[in-house]
């Protein structure tokens, strides 16, 4: 596989985060859009996206992109695409999911059906043969139609990249384990300073941050659709990849992760994935209330998903609870806290207003990301650092 773009989708509201990640894995972004980053690579960055990349929910080599308004062109600009270039004659290809925004051609089935067509076309022509086996490895199409421009690309992931292999059981209302690194790197946060999460659930800040500390890569335990792509990728770049991500593991580090439930089964999950994502000794867990927030320490972090409240029988609970929040949060020494919420009152019910708050849409649900900034510490004396 020579120099290829590649997609990465992610959390709307997000982008710069991405961004940022894929410029320190040492790639050059080539254009950032709602929603997804693209970037310049080749074979190897295929497998370093996939196993360093923390916000990124998949990987996608780019296949070409053109403008359609009718189905004829989109079926005849799909077939002008170099699909013999990615498909070998045994390959397994379809059109996984289609999506479409401000387009004239806006239903997904008969995108999928039409482009799944041209693609057995131009493969036809290009390999000489009338039917395909399919019995290979697979190669999983997804297309985008933004304005009437239509963007392809084969997903290199399979099971979206959330999907670290830690967290078989959840809590209730779990936020994905990419939009928990997300927030956790749009703070100053660094692993030398306190970090609690009073409503952990199944303990996905925490552990994120964990691993995070011990710059364990969030692909270390998980396959992905394009190890069996040998025909692109060789299997030698797969292994020298999981090399460089143990290479880069410190066992040894010491730090003050927290995270509290007020539910006891909930906290014996939390454990359980941290034991999973081998940063269990890096996090203490404990059955505690919001009310018993406390830390003899200053200059600490709080970063939480409190409840939202989706069930009208949860709402009526939760002006109490940001209210314990706040109380509890106003007795800490020079803390920060940072919280995402769908909770239009959270503000008013925390006792103050954020210094900032961010719109990310978790799904389809829009949600704020309120930050309550406490000073910093003082600098360290340089022979102590």
């Amino acid at each position: 596989m020579k120099y290829i773009e590649l997609i990465a989708p992610c959390h709307f509201g997000l982008e710069a985060v991405l961004k940022r990640e894929i410029m320190d894995l040492g790639y050059e972004i080539s254009e950032v859009e709602d929603g997804r980053v693209t970037f310049l690579g080749d074979a190897e960055a295929v497998c370093r996206a996939n196993i360093f990349l923390r916000t990124a929910e998949r990987i996608l080599v780019k296949v070409g992109s053109f403008s359609a308004v009718t189905f004829d062109e989109l079926f005849e600009k799909t077939r002008s695409l170099p699909w013999e270039n990615y498909i070998p004659k045994d390959g397994k290809f379809w059109v996984a999911k289609a999506a479409s925004v401000k387009s004239k051609l806006f239903s997904p089935s008969d995108i999928q059906s039409i482009m799944k067509k041209a693609m057995v076309r131009r493969l036809q022509e290009r390999y000489g043969i009338e039917w395909f086996p399919e019995n290979g490895a697979e190669y999983p199409v997804r297309v985008f139609l933004m304005k009437d421009k239509v963007t392809v690309g084969i997903d290199s992931s399979g099971v979206s990249l959330h999907k670290r292999g830690y967290r078989e059981v959840s809590g209730k209302a779990p936020i994905t384990e990419t939009l928990a690194a997300a927030l956790i790197l749009l703070t100053p946060w660094k692993r030398d300073r306190i970090l609690v999460d009073p409503f952990c659930g199944s303990g996905t800040f925490p552990i994120e941050a964990a691993m995070m500390a011990a710059h364990i890569a969030p692909g270390m335990n998980r396959s992905f659709t394009a190890e069996a792509w040998t025909n692109l990728i060789p299997r030698k770049l797969w292994y020298d990849t999981v090399n460089e991500a143990n290479d880069l593991m410190e066992d040894g580090i010491e730090v003050d992760i927290q995270g509290y439930d007020a539910e006891e089964e909930v906290i014996r999950i939390a454990r359980r994935n941290a034991r999973e994502a081998g940063v269990e000794r890096l996090i203490h867990f404990q059955k505690r209330d919001v009310r018993e927030l406390n830390h003899p320490k200053k200059y600490g972090f709080i970063i939480t998903n409190p409840p939202y409240g989706e069930r009208l029988e949860d709402k009526k609970d939760l002006p109490e609870l940001y209210r314990a929040f706040g109380e509890s949060f106003r007795r800490l020494d020079s803390w920060s806290a940072y919280m995402i919420t769908s909770y239009e009152d959270a503000e008013r019910y925390f006792g103050r207003k954020a210094d900032k708050n961010r719109k990310i849409y978790n799904g389809m649900l829009k949600t704020y990301f309120y930050q309550f900034q406490g000073p910093k510490p003082p600098r360290k004396p340089k022979n102590d650092r």
